[in-house]
């Protein structure tokens, strides 16, 4: 069985570590639109508190229960702000994964070319070598020919 060379190994690490790459950006993408949606949600939620809350004043609100819409809507109102905050992390975090998914995959890249190189320099060598052993062996039996018609 042959040894494993050391690129080999590089080039099996960097895999790797491209696919681990590769799943925590999914695990990432994955943060990112769920928190999106949660964002969503409340904004929708708030839009249609306040409808609510129009339609209330227009056929006449008592300023308790205003009071009340109004406190629940800047407690919804913060609770956005702090989803804005959550989206714009998971957007963060999701680029920065992202470029270390590139990273990883110009990595494992770089060492397949590497590869690749080393495979052709081996085949040209190889080639060579062949070469080399057929001339040898036609010019022994050049020579064997030729000492055996002088005798």
């Amino acid at each position: 069985m042959p040894t494993k060379l050391p690129l080999e190994t590089l080039q099996e690490l960097a895999r790797k570590r491209k696919e681990e790459a590769a799943r925590r950006l999914g695990v990432l993408q994955t943060a990112q639109v769920s928190a999106h949606q949660k964002l969503d949600l409340l904004l929708q939620y708030r839009q249609d508190y306040a409808n609510q809350l129009q339609a209330l004043m227009a056929d006449g609100l008592p300023a308790s229960q205003w009071r009340n819409f109004n406190n629940f809507l800047g407690t919804l109102d913060g609770a956005i702000e702090q989803q804005r905050a959550i989206v714009k992390q998971a957007a963060a975090r999701l680029d920065r994964g992202r470029g270390d998914w590139q990273h990883q995959a110009r990595r494992l890249n770089s060492f397949d070319t590497l590869a690749d190189r080393l495979r052709r320099q081996e085949s040209l060598m190889q080639a060579k070598r062949e070469q080399r052993d057929s001339d040898e062996r036609a010019a022994r039996k050049f020579i064997d020919r030729a000492a055996q018609a002088n005798h």
